[in-house]
């Protein structure tokens, strides 16, 4: 027992780190044949997951799993699938497959008069498994139960087990029995067969579609690169941002991986070394160039340009003729998260250092997209390695956000990654195209194939892609985000896995991991340009995530970035080791600019409020608005026009879907309009320059009722506030452990609630100890807290 218990914490350990070689089973065009002539099977480390067996309670007796068919079959073979691993990829192997053991059919549960399949009790089963093992009889015999007995090893594991009787697997959703815990009901080891196969080669020729054919989108609305200037909050974390990137790791370090991948003198690494950092070649360069290019777009500093110009020359330096960049061996690109994340990371970096203006960042792109699009791996990337699908916007956005673009960058990715079982279960608002993913563990990193997918929308016209997208925000809207706007799934480090159907919204879990929201973030704006008048719900998103999980998960002391958004509890230390969400935060904190206006052909949308300047041209003619604004700390927006002459131009403002009433527009002092929340007003007029649009946001409180699994949370009347889009939590020496009993109902909550002079959004409660205060979720830093206390 205590064997198999340090087998299981060493499985979790490698399960968080991923330090081994992945597969996700995959669709092929011939199941008996594939690229090796083998029917080859995969390992997944999620939903579903292997069967692992306990070692047997009797150390006399053998173990043994069975299935119970329900009724008798004329039983022809049994195919076990081996929890897989190609030993053509380093570290790659197939998991203890049982090495002695014996396989019998009988028509009752007792096996007094068993049928042998196959007995391999006297000699070991030799070496591992590279394909399905499937064992036939040599004619059908009449069976209702079958029994694989294993005498070695004492903990076995498998991927799938199949009872083959007319031809079809008779053993599906059936009923699982073991040794040493009976009945196991309905297992994964005897589920579906996957949409896709249970193979790990995917290649589609059919799905590609001709260049010519295409109809690219043109968003009626642009969303700045250039011309904003911010104060204010966003500023703040602006700055902290680029103090973070700059005391993080050097560009020594940060070269390290390329230098070392191209034989160069690489000297020894200083910085901490982690997974993040030594296990996903080059990730921490992307992180750099993705927060530093789009830092640089909007705000000069000439370290930071400094040190991502001289990153961006390593990388030239140690590309090789043939256009490979990354900081990984090309043999081991079907390695760990390597294809996915590490060349989804460097490439956007890349994209964002051209951006701001770096002349050999996109030509290293091109030349990688070059080689990529061409590279004899492509059939295995999308199911052999974990996540395989996040690197898609590697080609997504080189097509799409640069000049250098070419057809083949979409239709790579329509042959080898496109999974149209799931477009079809997006369109179908199904939730379990998330919680279940049938190909890898749950993840809120599904939210970046969704901005691949919105990027092939823009780039095909094909409207199938779209549609899904509005079936994946509302699965996502209405079933994996919690009060606040968080995602309430997450990669799960747990053996099993962690499960989260709809709804569950785990608040001792560690959900929220901010990558998930940047990508929401990202995912939203991408609608949000399609759509001018009507996408008030996704700039809502989108404000949600920059307030509750972005600037709340950027340590306000050093600008160090936290992983999760705890909701109750205490918050994480900020991480400055490099990890996938410290990469993604500092993208986000670079983009803050970008999220305030949108440009239309005939003027500009406000869609949120923050002390801020934007500069733009109308038919020819430069414009310029500078929004004063202190929000969220106060809701008075002015907005101050800055013209060289008068110009006709729609300026169209923002009444967010949070406000408590209507809410009246002035021009000068005068009011001229007056709108509803969750709607846009449009200004329609000619003005001159000193121009002043006022008014003041509504904002008040809302309570929303926990409705989620959490145990000591579950069927309790407990409640999360928000004022305005902004979530508060409860701080105080009486919160214990995410825990606060208020000694009323939640009914009677707002109206006890007083401001705390000098101190704007804070909020103490009548008749309660003043060292009780609720304060903006994304002030707390290292106090206990609970965004959900307990009421009456």
């Amino acid at each position: 027992m205590k064997n198999d218990l340090v087998r299981i914490i060493l499985a979790a350990i490698l399960f968080s780190f991923m330090l081994q070689q992945t597969k996700i089973s995959a669709q092929v065009a011939d199941l008996d044949g594939g690229p090796m002539g083998i029917e080859r099977v995969a390992m997944c480390v999620g939903s579903p997951i292997p069967y692992v067996s306990t070692p047997s309670k009797d150390s006399l007796l053998p173990n043994w799993v069975q299935i119970d068919l329900g009724a008798v079959y004329p039983v022809e073979a049994v195919k076990l699938y081996p929890y897989f691993q190609d030993k053509a990829w380093p570290g790659a192997y197939s998991h203890n497959f049982p090495i002695r053991f014996r396989i019998e059919a009988a028509g009752n549960e007792t096996f007094s008069n068993p049928c042998t399949v196959i007995d391999q009790t006297a000699n070991d089963f030799e070496g591992y498994p590279l394909e399905i093992k499937t064992y036939k009889l040599p004619q059908p015999t009449q069976a209702r139960y079958v029994r694989l007995t294993v005498f070695k090893p004492d903990v076995f594991e498998l991927w799938r087990f199949e009872v083959i009787s007319g031809g079809k697997d008779v053993a599906e959703c059936k009923t699982l029995a073991d040794f040493n815990n009976g009945n196991l009901g309905k297992h994964f080891l005897l589920r579906p067969q996957r949409p896709a196969g249970e193979n790990v080669w995917f290649d589609h020729p059919e799905q590609v579609t001709a260049p010519e054919t295409w109809k690219p989108v043109e968003a009626p609305l642009k969303t700045p690169r250039v011309g904003v200037t911010v104060g204010g909050l966003f500023k703040q974390t602006f700055d902290k941002n680029i103090y973070y990137l700059l005391n993080s790791f050097s560009v020594h370090d940060m070269a390290h991986n390329f230098l070392e991948r191209a034989g160069k003198d690489a000297g020894e690494f200083e910085g901490p070394s982690s997974w993040f950092t030594r296990g996903l070649g080059g990730s921490i360069a992307g992180r750099f160039l993705m927060g530093a290019g789009n830092i640089l777009r909007w705000q000069s500093d000439e370290e930071l340009r400094k040190r991502m110009n001289e990153l961006v020359n390593v990388i030239d330096d140690c590309a090789t003729p043939e256009g490979y960049i990354h900081g990984y061996a090309e043999r081991t690109v079907l390695q760990g998260q390597n294809n996915g994340y590490a060349r989804g990371w460097i490439s956007q970096g890349l994209v964002e250092a051209g951006v701001a203006g770096n002349p050999k960042a996109w030509q290293l792109l091109r030349r990688s997209g070059d080689w990529f699009n061409s590279c004899p791996y492509l059939p295995e990337m999308m199911f052999r390695v974990p996540i395989g699908n996040q690197g898609m916007v590697a080609n997504s956005r080189t097509y799409l956000d640069t000049n250098i673009g070419v057809p083949a960058d979409i239709q790579v990715l329509q042959r080898y990654f496109q999974l149209n079982f799931w477009l079809d279960q997006l369109i179908d608002r199904d939730p379990s195209a998330i919680w279940q993913y049938q190909y890898e563990r749950v993840h809120s990193y599904l939210i970046i194939v969704l901005n691949a997918y919105m990027d092939m929308y823009m780039a095909t016209g094909d409207q199938h892609y779209l549609n899904a997208m509005h079936g994946a925000w509302d699965i996502f809207h209405e079933h994996f985000t919690h009060t606040g706007g968080s995602i309430s799934v997450i990669e799960s480090y747990t053996f099993p896995p962690r499960q989260f159907p709809p709804k569950s919204y785990h608040l001792r879990m560690s959900t929220g991991e901010l990558c998930g929201n940047v990508f929401w973030a990202v995912f939203n704006e991408q609608l949000r340009v399609l759509y001018p008048d009507n996408g008030e719900k996704y700039v809502a998103e989108i404000e949600k995530s920059i307030y509750n999980v972005g600037i709340a998960n950027q340590d306000r002391d050093n600008g160090n970035i936290r992983y999760h958004a705890r909701l109750v509890g205490k918050k994480e230390k900020g991480g400055c080791g490099g990890s996938c969400c410290e990469g993604q935060g500092a993208r986000l904190y670079g983009m803050l600019p970008e999220f305030v206006y949108k440009i239309a052909a005939d003027g500009l949308y406000v869609d949120l409020f923050n002390e801020s300047s934007i500069e733009w041209e109308q038919n020819g003619k430069k414009l310029s608005v500078h929004q004063h604004s202190e929000f969220p700390l106060s809701s008075g927006v002015k907005l101050h026009f800055e013209l060289a002459a008068p110009i006709k131009s729609k300026i169209r403002i923002r009444i967010p879907s949070w406000a408590v009433s209507k809410m009246d527009i002035m021009v000068n002092g005068k009011k001229v309009a007056t709108g509803n929340a969750g709607s846009y007003i449009a200004l329609n007029r000619t003005w001159n320059n000193n121009d002043v649009v006022s008014f003041t946001l509504p904002m008040g409180f809302r309570l929303t009722k926990y409705a989620g699994v959490t145990d000591d949370f579950k069927g309790k009347e407990t409640y999360a506030l928000e004022y305005g889009p902004i979530l508060m939590g409860l701080v105080g020496d009486e919160v214990k452990n995410g825990v606060l009993n208020l000694p009323f109902t939640a009914d009677e909550l707002t109206a006890k609630l007083k401001p705390v002079e000098g101190k704007p959004l804070h909020f103490s409660i009548t008749e309660i100890d003043n060292s009780i205060e609720y304060v903006p979720y994304y002030e707390i830093h290292n106090e206990t807290f609970t965004c959900y206390p307990f009421f009456e």
